[in-house]
């Protein structure tokens, strides 16, 4: 109860200080960051899969919503959940989700809040403001009418100002560690089917600016074999200043895009002097519906007091990531679950959530 209790106080506190919540305005404006994701939040925002054109299955669309369910859940154990879905679905959905979900009528297509959830920033008043990239679909190649829109509609509802960052892409291509430093693949920003008309270094100008950050730390990545040209977060994560963890394959393929490029930005984060803690990726795992399969230890989720990640059936990989989690995040419960559908469709549980710093 005190935690839906501090959600509506929150809500109901929201200002926007900078601009009023109707005007958007262009960059971030001085002295606004986005948090750490182990800084406290108020809420987790997350998507509901409703779309039948981006699940056409109609038994896997049943399991894709069993794990968002679960993942929402299991959240709202430890902080308030905000799950957004056009109202004509939530006499559906609310009977699956504990009390500390809380259903947003914001119409949604697919379920990945990282990509097209609200990017918070905030300044040493406490001033929230969305630091917005707009989504568009991984650069047009899924259906988002509604997904474009997620973003805008959670801040107003928030009241908070829009602060548009320049740049078309998603928040899940970058991970930042609160503290000025911010990590990105290149091919998942300087792409034509995002920002066609900018530079490289223009790109990494906005990137600094949309996220608070200094410091931007490239890596090539690669480009045109998933559908979000290798975004950072299902490789490298930070677990604080200067910290990173990544998820590697022992045995790398000389031959996969994906093992050549991890191993570049294993080598290009250790030459720019960040510590990088490697957890192996599994070797043995459930079976799989597909061979493109996501099995990333490191797309995890830091909520108020817990660290919500995969397992994936490999009882000695899944220990080493237990154990490694808990190594970087000692004061808060590691909890691990069964998130195999998300893998199936190019993601994990980071992509699924969004947090709204306190």
């Amino acid at each position: 109860m005190r935690r839906r209790r501090f959600l509506a106080q929150s809500l109901a506190a929201c200002t926007a200080p900078v601009l009023p919540a109707h005007a958007e305005a262009t960059g971030v404006p001085p002295g606004f960051i986005v948090p750490a994701e182990d800084s406290p939040h108020d809420a987790t925002v997350m998507m509901w899969p409703a779309s039948r054109r981006v699940y056409p299955d109609r038994a896997f669309r049943t399991l894709l919503r069993r794990c968002i369910t679960k993942i929402a859940n299991s959240i709202a154990a430890f902080e308030p959940v905000i799950l957004c879905a056009d109202a004509a679905l939530h006499s559906t959905i609310r009977p699956r989700l504990t009390a500390g979900v809380t259903l947003w009528d914001i119409p949604t297509e697919d379920l990945w809040a990282r990509c097209a959830g609200p990017l918070i920033a905030r300044n040493q008043a406490g001033d929230r403001v969305l630091s917005h990239i707009q989504f568009n679909g991984w650069g047009r190649k899924q259906h988002h009418q509604n997904d474009k829109e997620v973003a805008r509609a959670v801040a107003r509802r928030l009241g908070f100002a829009i602060h548009d960052s320049g740049l078309v892409g998603e928040p899940g291509g970058a991970d930042q560690d609160g503290h000025g430093t911010v990590i990105a693949h290149e091919s998942s920003w300087v792409i034509d089917n995002r920002n066609p008309d900018l530079s490289r270094d223009q790109i990494a100008s906005r990137l600094r600016s949309a996220f608070g950050a200094e410091r931007l730390i490239w890596s090539k990545g690669v480009q045109g074999y998933d559908i979000t040209d290798y975004h950072i977060d299902s490789l490298a994560r930070f677990t604080g200043p200067n910290h990173v963890v990544i998820n590697l394959p022992t045995s790398p393929d000389p031959y996969d895009p994906f093992h050549s490029a991890a191993q570049q930005t294993h080598e290009r984060l250790v030459s720019a002097g960040l510590s990088v803690d490697v957890i192996p990726e599994p070797s043995h795992h459930r079976k799989r519906r597909t061979r493109d399969f996501v099995a990333s230890y490191v797309n995890y989720y830091v909520c108020n007091g817990a660290v919500i990640a995969p397992r994936f059936g490999d009882a000695t990989t899944d220990r080493i990531a237990h154990q490694t989690l808990q190594r970087h995040y000692p004061k808060r419960e590691i909890v691990t679950l069964n998130a195999d559908p998300l893998g199936e469709v190019g993601g994990g549980i980071h992509c699924a959530t969004q947090q709204i710093p306190s």
